[in-house]
């Protein structure tokens, strides 16, 4: 039927919305709160007294009541049993619902006394759980579901050939693979769209994380069937503890948590928070967190203040998983301690102009410090008169074990070395007319007595990247001059190599320069897990991919003697060099046996795929895969092994390697045996199918011919063809310098 448009009025002025009757509307469309019951509270977990003492026990719970809103008079009943008895429990009324909901957040768990918790629910929540069934009228004992044994998370670690494996993201397919060398890598799983975004190793190997746009799962054992997962929609960023106890997950956009629509493990106090710490263990979180705005002192073109961009981790983990702190830039650093995630001192630790802090990766020992302490590294800027500052904080007494003054400092980073004996401070100073750069390096000896720093101040250009070797003593270091502001094409850099001199008495010496290695593109520094091999390369360019694979502990021959570097602590040697075009990432497998190079579609879609290669620099296998986005060695926890074990296999070394040699000539000579195998038995089946066609011919009568010879099979004209098949046996490339 079509509309009829008769009863308008002609006017505007002939309307009276008055005139109009809204009350079915509104009754359709009211927001009704739940009974007029949204101010109350049950509180929970009270004292049970006497009616003499009731009066007494609401004045005392009213102290705690009105620190979060204003209960009203006569607002709190308290019920007596039969025996004139309190029940343990209150209802309160405040002025307002959302003071109740104040409540139910800031007093839950809440102790009121040595013997007692409260327990604070609003009245309309315990009204509609119970309303819709979810609550028992009759008590019901839990019941114990039998044991079911679980899948063994490190059973990787038990394989008989001490392989390792490698996660790949190509495409839409992500994989897990043990590295067998030379030959192609063998499948363990292999699953199309297991995950969203990335994916992402625990540190020790035990999860492969996977990311999706409603959250984090884990997955793990022989099976790998998932083991956990973390609801937080819209997730970014994940982040492990050293020891996987915990995770923080992160997204750009705050949490919305609907009341009616609940997120799974998530509360309402987790509402417009972007961070998330879990407990793995139990798969809850245990604290949620906003943002916070980091304030830049520069504008763009329209005069608004530019977002610096967020550091992350934001949230930094100490190594034993103790604490785990985040820091307000220029303010504060707020330590919270684990599991309860509570602050540290109930107060955050306040540092004037903090602009960064690094935990040590391992717990310190410092000399003649006996007691349990773990350390953090921290620097502020020069404010006014103040110089610039480094320093050194114990946890959890935050006393304060040794500060540095600085002076015309426009930067500074933080470098620990792997086991917390040495911290770097990488300091880039400007001169009095702050037109040029150089770096000093500020290198605190965490366990010598007193903290002393040693100062590097022979770098004349500005420093880019530095690494210090994994559980050693020496560091590389690339620097680059000026960087001329118009410049298309980048500044030529410099490879700088340092160590320590011999000392007595096993303390460690000076470090001194080794050589630097002039007019060079690199850019990154990719130390071996195990030390000792270092490469030097040259990422995401597109005039240069280089790679330098070098060693500080080269052997030299007996005949051969130099006496310039006979005091310091190392021998270095250019193995090899190579390239791979478009090479965006370097993954150096756990053992330190083996390296990828990564051309990653994330970054190009140029030549996507990955080569492998020795520590020594020997290309084992190439692999160009459309659409390849990561490689990524799986990490392997710490050795059983005792020092002294691990000693008396150094010291065998020439024997296992012996034994490894052979087991490697047997597996290929395996490998050809079953090449052959199969080739015989090709053979033998087309033999068969053919004595089959003979006997079928021959039953329907036809003659097979014969050639002058007798021989059977052989037809009259027959024709020879010769080919000539060209194969490069070996092929090798020597850099002649």
């Amino acid at each position: 039927m079509a509309p009829s448009y008769e009863n308008l009025p002609i006017d505007d002025d002939e309307f009276d919305e008055e005139e109009i009757d809204f009350s079915d509307l509104q009754e359709q469309y009211e927001v009704r709160l739940e009974e007029g019951l949204d101010a109350f509270v049950v509180v929970d977990g009270l004292p049970v007294v006497p009616e003499d003492n009731r009066q007494k026990l609401i004045k005392f719970l009213l102290r705690k009541l009105n620190t979060v809103g204003k209960v009203k008079e006569d607002g709190v009943f308290m019920p007596l049993n039969e025996k004139n008895m309190t029940e343990g429990f209150a209802f309160v009324e405040y002025g307002a619902a959302n003071e109740a909901v104040a409540a139910v957040k800031a007093l839950h768990g809440t102790p009121l006394d040595k013997k007692h918790t409260m327990a604070v629910n609003k009245l309309t929540d315990i009204d509609r759980y119970g309303r819709e069934g979810r609550i028992d009228e009759e008590y019901t004992p839990p019941t114990i579901e039998p044991f079911q044994q679980k899948e063994h998370l490190r059973s990787w670690l038990g394989d008989i050939e001490a392989r390792d494996q490698m996660a790949m993201y190509r495409g839409d397919k992500v994989g897990v693979f043990w590295n067998e060398k030379e030959d192609p890598p063998e499948s363990v799983v292999d699953r199309e769209n297991w995950t969203e975004f990335f994916v992402q190793w625990s540190p020790l190997g035990t999860f492969l994380t996977s990311i999706h746009a409603q959250g984090v799962q884990l997955w793990g054992g022989k099976a790998w069937s998932r083991q956990k997962r973390f609801a937080h929609p819209g997730v970014n960023l994940v982040d492990f503890s050293p020891s996987e106890k915990y995770i923080t997950t992160w997204s750009h956009r705050p949490l919305q948590v609907d009341e009616n629509h609940p997120v799974p493990s998530l509360s309402l106090e987790d509402d417009g928070k972007n961070y998330v710490i879990w407990d793995i263990a139990t798969g809850k979180p245990l604290r949620s967190f906003a943002t916070i705005d980091v304030p830049s002192a520069t504008v763009d073109e329209q005069g608004n203040p530019v977002k610096k961009k967020m550091q992350w981790p934001t949230f930094k983990w100490s190594a034993d998983d103790k604490y785990v702190a985040r820091m307000t830039q220029g303010q504060s650093i707020s330590v919270y301690e684990l599991p309860k995630m509570n602050l540290l001192d109930k107060q955050s630790i306040k540092i004037e102009g903090v602009m960064d802090f690094e935990w040590a990766p391992a717990t310190p020992r410092r000399d003649g410090i006996k007691t349990y302490e773990q350390l953090f590294c921290y620097w502020t800027p020069e404010l006014g008169s103040n110089p610039a500052k480094v320093g050194l904080m114990s946890i959890p007494s935050k006393e304060i074990v040794r500060t540095r003054n600085l002076f015309n400092v426009s930067d500074a980073k933080l470098h620990w070395q792997s086991e917390a004996a040495y911290v770097c401070v990488k300091v880039d100073r400007h001169s009095k007319s702050k037109k040029s750069l150089a770096t000093n390096l500020e290198i605190f000896r965490v366990r010598e007595k007193g903290v002393p720093v040693e100062v590097v101040d022979s770098i004349k250009d500005t420093v880019i990247n530095f690494a210090w070797e994994p559980k050693g003593n020496r560091f590389v270091l690339i620097t680059t001059g000026e960087i001329p502001a118009a410049s298309a094409v980048p500044p030529k850099t410099a490879v700088s190599f340092f160590c320590p001199e011999k000392a007595k008495g096993g303390v460690v010496g000076n470090f001194r320069h080794i050589r630097t290695v002039d007019k060079k593109n690199s850019n990154a520094i990719y130390w071996s897990p195990k030390g000792r091999f270092v490469i030097v390369a040259t990422l995401q360019s597109q005039q240069s991919f280089d790679l330098d694979f070098w060693d500080l502990s080269f052997e030299k021959p007996k005949d051969e003697k130099e006496d310039k570097d006979k005091e310091l602590t190392a021998n270095l040697q250019l193995m090899a060099t190579a390239d791979h075009y478009g090479v965006t990432d370097i993954e150096w497998d756990p053992t330190g046996r083996y390296v990828a190079t990564v051309a990653s579609a994330f970054r190009h879609h140029m030549e996507n795929g990955y080569h492998l290669y020795d520590f020594r620099g020997t290309l084992l296998r190439e692999e160009h895969i459309d659409r390849f986005k990561q490689l990524l060695w799986r990490p392997r926890p710490p050795t059983l092994l005792s020092k002294e074990e691990q000693a008396e296999i150094r010291k065998n070394l020439r024997n296992y390697s012996r034994l490894f040699d052979e087991q490697d000539l047997a597996k290929k000579n395996t490998a050809n045996r079953q090449v052959v195998e199969q080739r015989r038995r090709l053979l033998e089946e087309w033999q068969a199918w053919r004595e089959q066609m003979r006997e079928m011919l021959a039953e329907e009568g036809y003659e097979e011919p014969v050639d002058a010879d007798g021989v059977a099979g052989a037809d009259g004209d027959v024709e020879e063809v010769e080919e000539i098949v060209e194969e490069i046996i070996e092929e090798t490339e020597e850099v002649v310098s």
